[in-house]
């Protein structure tokens, strides 16, 4: 490793670790003190920076846990313009494939009959992690997972800080800031997923369901980096559920650090590697083009009853994307 560290200019530091030399050095000083050995007189402990590059690069090889972030929501910094919409986050979740548990019966047990433990999260618009749930066995249903995480339960309780509600641009009607996902989940006061089903090309449902997309779009590409680089989530973890969420968590950390950070951002999110927009035409990200991830699973679609409130504000969005916040290109698209 020490000979490696010699070596920076010639790059092959930046690709074992996939960062920069400085800021692997801040990394090392935020764990060394939780992740250093003392030697002893039988053999001498294994150097913290050894450690930390084995431990980057073991993520990196196809070879309960809840952290929430951030308990507040700032809208400046979370806000998904893409949309026209008032939106704070994209959520989504998959199941990671784990080995079958020791002694666990049908718990981790999922619907594409693997075994699995689920990362919940929600990306902001700089395709960081505000939150994420880990850990939750596979067989429970998604939307017992969703109710099951502390960040329903504080969106239940008011307790999210979110914005006061605000009339759309153009519009009259007082709308409250929403976080968007897709079929998955239900449709709430403060969740908008699509219209289910298949409308007619440039229909009002079906402008919508595109406007909708282009925000969650962020949250697809966060997990399609995430897998792209830390390739031990593309195959099942010969791992215990305790130590596979460890493995998550510990990869969900790293990309919001390496995200931040401004010498190593484009070794680990390279050019072309996310979705982009040019001429008004998405470009597929090159993380789409990789090896299909057969051991990081979307939830499935299902459907669920919602309240006529829930459904009057989707009407309010979908009316302001076809009547008021019109995209020049939207008809030709959707």
């Amino acid at each position: 490793m020490t000979d490696m560290r010699k070596q920076e200019e010639s790059g092959q530091f930046q690709n074992f670790c996939r960062m920069a030399p400085e800021d692997f050095d801040h990394l090392l000083s935020l764990t060394i003190e939780k992740i250093r050995k003392s030697s002893t007189n039988f053999r001498d402990s294994i150097p913290a920076y050894d450690k930390l590059a084995v431990t980057l690069r073991f993520l990196q090889l196809e070879i309960p846990m809840k952290l929430f972030i951030s308990d507040t929501v700032n809208r400046r910094r979370m806000a998904i313009n893409r949309s026209g919409i008032q939106c704070i986050g994209a959520v989504d979740g998959k199941h990671c494939v784990i080995q079958a548990p020791i002694n666990s019966g049908s718990d981790f047990f999922n619907y594409k009959s693997t075994f699995s433990v689920v990362l919940m999260a929600i990306v902001d618009a700089n395709y960081n992690f505000i939150f994420a749930d880990i850990g939750c066995q596979g067989r429970i249903s998604d939307g017992g997972v969703f109710r099951n995480t502390s960040f329903y339960q504080k969106l239940q309780n008011n307790e999210l800080n979110l914005p006061n509600d605000q009339s759309l641009p153009g519009r009259q009607q007082n709308m409250p800031f929403v976080f968007v996902a897709d079929d998955a989940f239900p449709l709430q006061r403060h969740i908008m997923k699509p219209y289910p089903g298949t409308h007619a090309r440039g229909s009002e449902k079906r402008i919508y369901n595109y406007r909708l997309s282009r925000a969650r779009r962020i949250v697809e590409n966060a997990f399609g980096i995430l897998s792209a680089v830390f390739r031990v989530l593309r195959k099942p973890m010969l791992l215990q559920p305790d130590k596979a969420s460890l493995i998550v968590k510990t990869c969900v950390y790293l990309h919001n650090y390496l995200m931040k950070r401004k010498a190593s951002r484009k070794l680990y999110n390279s050019p072309g590697m996310m979705d982009r927009i040019e001429d008004d035409v998405v470009i597929p990200g090159q993380w789409r083009n990789m090896d299909r991830l057969s051991s990081f699973l979307p939830l499935p679609n299902t459907g669920r009853r919602h309240t006529l409130q829930c459904e009057n504000i989707r009407k309010e969005f979908s009316d302001y994307f076809n009547l008021t916040n019109i995209l020049p290109w939207q008809n030709n698209i959707a």
